[in-house]
């Protein structure tokens, strides 16, 4: 017996992907998904490489991603403790769209910043 899909719809106000959405649309799940595409990376190089996180930020950015699926954890029994996190197969499908938008971000901010101008000049 086949088992139907559901037709998720995050234009739908009950459908569950919307909670996929808000996540994936974070701006340091961007960030992180972007750093994490390079490969396995200790928390406090990403801590570094994104700049303006604090500990706590990434720490829950980091286990929601983990707890979606999204992101391994890799704790090393060392003193002291060496923890790393990679992207998983689901991560990586996440890594070029979002990548596109971290670098869309970086095109168009002068763009951006001059019609912000226009507007607030209005």
């Amino acid at each position: 017996m086949s088992q139907t899909m559901p037709d998720w719809s995050v234009l739908a106000a009950t459908c569950p992907s919307r909670t996929s959405l808000a996540r994936i649309a974070n701006k340091w799940t961007a960030m992180a998904v972007s750093v994490l595409g390079n490969g396995r990376t200790r928390f406090g190089d990403l801590k570094t490489q994104l700049d303006g996180i604090s500990g706590k930020v990434l720490t829950e950015t980091l286990r929601d991603l983990e707890r979606d699926g999204l992101v391994t954890r890799h704790v090393h029994a060392e003193v002291p403790p060496r923890v790393e996190y990679e992207l998983t197969e689901l991560g990586f499908t996440l890594h070029a769209p979002l990548l596109a938008l971290c670098q869309w971000a970086e095109e168009h901010i002068a763009e951006v910043l001059t019609n912000r101008e226009a507007y607030d000049a209005r």
